[in-house]
């Protein structure tokens, strides 16, 4: 019996997908980082919505020093995200390791626009041994870009927003005035920008 109880505390310990597990939340974000306009707490709640839905977060929660059946799940929700900072979750990578997960919401108010950031930490791809690009001044993934470029477009189907930015660490550094419907030619992260109504994605390419 302790060696069993010994096992599952290791397992969830190295788990990637171990809420309780303070590596797996270190190192900074991999995002996706949706302008979503004006503050307005509905049209933020239909994009949470839209984006938990279309990356297929497992549970919505949030403590991340509880493992989730350790906890109650709480809802999905402005409200939510407003009592606990951010919300947390369980989510398939397309190399199909289960990882932690999270959002977070920058509101803007009167002076900027809101931001809705989707996140894997660093820290869990690394525990999962997602291979990413080092010896630059960020990470990148062309396997998370893709995956994260994805669900920004089932996302946009159900709520569109402004601008959606895709890498390391990248909330806030565009915004959909300045671009002004103009895809920038050399990408340091990638860009999910509407253009006439549809959503184009233009990949990190410098």
């Amino acid at each position: 019996m302790a060696l069993d109880w010994a096992w599952k505390h290791d397992h969830v310990m190295t788990s990637p997908a171990s809420f309780r597990n303070p590596t797996n939340w270190s190192d900074g974000f991999y995002e996706l980082a949706i302008e979503i306009g004006a503050t307005d707490d509905a049209r933020l709640q239909k994009v949470l919505t839209a984006l938990w839905a279309a990356a297929g977060v497992q549970g919505c929660f949030g403590r991340r020093d509880l493992e989730p059946e350790e906890q109650h799940p709480v809802p999905c929700t402005v409200s939510s995200l407003t009592e606990y900072g951010h919300l947390r979750g369980q989510v398939r990578l397309p190399t199909y390791q289960l990882v932690v997960c999270g959002c977070v919401a920058i509101r803007g108010g009167d002076d900027s626009s809101d931001w809705l950031d989707f996140y894997v930490p660093v820290g869990a791809l690394d525990n999962a041994g997602l291979a990413y690009w080092d010896g630059r001044p960020f990470f990148r993934s062309d396997v998370m870009d893709d995956w994260l470029a994805a669900i920004g477009r089932e996302t946009f189907t159900r709520a569109a927003f402004s601008l959606g930015v895709v890498g390391f660490e990248v909330s806030g550094c565009a915004d959909a005035g300045t671009l002004a419907g103009q895809m920038p030619q050399e990408r340091g992260v990638g860009y999910l920008l509407p253009i006439g109504g549809a959503l184009h994605y233009g990949a990190a390419n410098a």
